[in-house]
């Protein structure tokens, strides 16, 4: 150790600050651990809240409100083309995050967690070397490893500073409006921010190697969001990939082969969004016990131990659906299992939202799934164009899907697509974690009019008598 180094000794250290590590640290210290928290950021909230999930819905709110005001006219109120400032909307969205940083810092001074600001470094399985402004060395008695992950970039075209090839965090700094945008992945960072851009008035063009946008999900989900994508992009090429791509001043040349009619085409940015891996490089994983698959995922068992008896690792470094509340649920899972509390995961389903217009939102088994498996299921659908609230929010391109069991009616999926579908699905949650079948919530009074309905009518639909439609032959 080099002389005038500080020590620091606690009984957890965490290392990453986005939602997983500070759901770690405060749950921890709420158990009356002594917990300091590292994170190469000034200010806790990690990739979520900093540059992805919070930003990311801001601007989508923001593009909500221009799609509805282009929309009013249908319903006799018209509106003047909205006028876009910038610089207003980059000053709401970063005054959104603030807040939240603000908030999480309270929260750390109010439970005593330590923060240390710094890149953290195992140098064996009991301590770690951070580097900053400051270096120190923190020895701990646990460990929990939350660095997440980052954009996989195109090869021979990695994001920088000042690049017109950008990452979704590039994107959401909203440095301009570009005239023409090429999104390359359409999965739901590909969907969302195109749909971002494409409100605020870009032409965008998005590139999809795969057959379909969303590959792997619901197509019965899927289909209204496709429908509406069509309208408000340029062009979706399936079946596409970049051969080339190379900057030009202030344009990018894109070499396309797949399915599309014109190879060679010109944009003034490309977002690239064609998925995450994990940050367990140059960490000093190699110092300690702990294991990597070949893709770079930390090993973890159903208490989220690594292979080291004294290190934990929780979110997107540990692979699975890599969503911001699965991380906070494995960081409080692991925080327990420190302090000696029972705890296991044992989630029985965990949601996914794309927040698209209309949005699509899932959890459990969905149909497709339960093809693939050779399982035996009952469809329950009941269409947004049956109910009073959707056709008053003018939103009735939706759906409301049940997957049960034929026999027991044990609600196994649930998937919708509509307006608010990201709320709704906690209901289909907690039916599904609670085993809940289609009496229960066929006979669970749901207020009317309201987009909740759809789901009391989705299985009574199952039941055979729903009120909206005709009950199902």
């Amino acid at each position: 150790m080099v002389v005038g180094e500080a020590t620091i000794e606690t009984q957890l250290a965490v290392i990453g600050a986005g939602t997983g590590g500070y759901a770690a640290a405060f749950r921890a210290a709420d158990l009356g651990l002594d917990v300091t928290l590292i994170d190469v950021e000034k200010r806790p909230g990690g990739v979520c809240l900093l540059r992805g999930c919070i930003p990311s819905k801001a601007l989508l709110h923001v593009a909500g409100l221009i799609d509805d005001a282009r929309a009013a006219g249908s319903m006799g109120v018209t509106f003047q083309d909205p006028e876009i400032d910038l610089h207003g909307v980059r000053q709401w969205k970063d005054g959104v995050v603030d807040r939240l940083t603000k908030g999480l810092l309270k929260l750390c001074k109010q439970r005593e967690v330590q923060l240390v600001q710094g890149r953290a470094t195992f140098e064996s399985s009991k301590e770690v070397r951070v580097s900053g402004s400051e270096t120190t060395h923190i020895r701990f008695e646990h460990a929990i490893l939350a660095t997440g992950s980052r954009p996989i970039a195109l090869s021979g075209a990695p994001f920088g500073d000042g690049g017109r090839v950008m990452s979704s965090a590039g994107a959401l700094e909203l440095t301009d409006i570009p005239p023409r945008l090429l999104v390359v992945g359409a999965g739901y960072v590909g969907m969302e921010l195109g749909s971002v851009y494409a409100a605020l008035g870009s032409q965008v063009t998005v590139v999809e190697l795969m057959d379909e946008i969303l590959p792997g999900l619901d197509r019965d989900l899927v289909r209204p969001l496709e429908r509406h994508v069509k309208e408000i992009f340029e062009a979706i090429h399936l079946e596409t990939k970049i051969a080339e791509l190379s900057e030009d001043g202030d344009e990018v040349v894109v070499t396309l082969e797949g399915k599309v009619d014109e190879p060679r085409q010109t944009f003034d940015r490309v977002l690239v969004a064609i998925g995450r891996r994990p940050n367990s490089e140059e960490i000093g994983l190699e110092n300690t016990d702990v294991e990597v698959d070949e893709r770079g995922f930390v090993r973890v068992d159903e208490q989220q131990r690594t292979a080291d008896e004294r290190i934990f690792a929780v979110g997107d470094v540990v692979g699975g659906m890599m969503l911001a509340h699965k991380a906070m649920y494995e960081g409080k899972l692991a925080a327990e299992v420190i302090a000696g509390e029972p705890a296991a995961f044992d989630a029985q389903a965990i949601p996914a939202i794309i927040f698209t217009d209309p949005a699509i939102a899932w959890a459990g088994l969905m149909e497709n799934e339960a093809r693939e498996e050779g399982r035996e299921v009952k469809i329950a659908r009941f269409s947004w164009k049956a109910s009073g609230r959707a056709m008053t929010m003018n939103a009735p391109e939706g759906l409301t899907k049940m997957i049960l069991e034929p026999d027991t009616g044990r609600i196994l999926g649930v998937g919708i697509v509509g307006r608010e579908a990201g709320e709704l699905i906690a209901e289909g949650v907690l039916a599904i974690e609670m085993g809940a079948v289609a009496m229960d919530l066929a006979l669970t009074i749901h207020a009317h009019p309201t987009l909740a309905e759809t789901i009391e009518e989705s299985a009574a639909a199952f039941l055979g008598h729903p009120t909206h439609i005709l009950p199902p032959r």
